[in-house]
């Protein structure tokens, strides 16, 4: 038998597999923000009656005329108004029977918000922000979604300046060492925090001091551009998949 006599047409490898092609992909966003020294994350109530009274994250089908990144950057702009987001593709969800309604295979991002955003709008009323520690149960599968994306995070925050997306442009280290804590949830030494973040030389001392707080005014600081630059929204097309 020649190849061209074992060659087959992509019509025909679809009718001969046609469940394999009924298979609905999406995207579920994890979308953190930091607010009152807390974590959180961004909730709707499911709207399906087989979850409800639960939490659900926020995502959607892909469309046909869509790649993944494209449709995760579509929820948030739809959900939060935002484009300029920091994303993160983590990983990918296919159990079974993760769907009530069918067999949907999602991949999972996590976004990072810095809530006093100008541009954050929240049109909708049923979004919530939840403490990521409060949350124990969720709509499908969301609460291993959401636990995943949160040690991504953590792995990440330990090496790279991502964590920066969390915060407005000026903050003292006594708020950057209280992120850190709500991420990593353990009590760091102050001292010990200071001169890892020194070392990694991310910082620009902007010569200005905090006003109108409960405690000892503290130094203001701001990311470096370069760092900034580094950690800044990344467009559909440049995200990578990690294991």
């Amino acid at each position: 038998m020649t190849m061209k006599e074992i060659l087959k047409t992509a019509q025909a490898e679809k009718n001969s597999h046609l469940d394999y092609f009924n298979i609905a992909i999406s995207v579920d966003c994890v979308i953190f923000c930091y607010e009152d020294r807390e974590l959180k994350v961004l909730t709707m109530p499911s709207d399906l009656k087989e979850f409800a009274g639960l939490p659900s994250l926020l995502g959607d089908l892909v469309r046909p005329d869509e790649d993944l990144d494209s449709a995760s950057y579509r929820v948030l702009l739809e959900r939060t108004g935002m484009e300029d987001v920091y994303l993160e593709q983590v990983h990918t969800f296919g159990s079974i029977g993760r769907h009530p309604s069918g067999r949907v295979i999602t991949t999972a991002y996590y976004a990072l918000i810095d809530i006093k955003h100008q541009h954050l709008k929240l049109g909708n009323k049923l979004l919530t922000w939840q403490r990521v520690k409060d949350l124990k149960r969720m709509a499908f599968d969301h609460k291993p979604i959401l636990d995943t994306c949160l040690i991504s995070l953590r792995e990440k925050v330990m090496d790279q300046p991502v964590v920066f997306n969390l915060l407005p442009e000026k903050f003292s280290l006594r708020e950057l060492q209280e992120l850190y804590q709500s991420i990593l949830l353990v009590e760091l030494d102050r001292r010990n925090f200071r001169k890892k973040i020194g070392i990694k030389d991310w910082l620009l001392d902007l010569d200005e001091m905090e006003v109108d707080v409960p405690h000892r005014p503290g130094k203001l600081y701001k990311v470096k551009p370069e760092i900034r630059r580094r950690t800044a929204a990344r467009r559909p097309g440049s995200l990578m998949m990690r294991d």
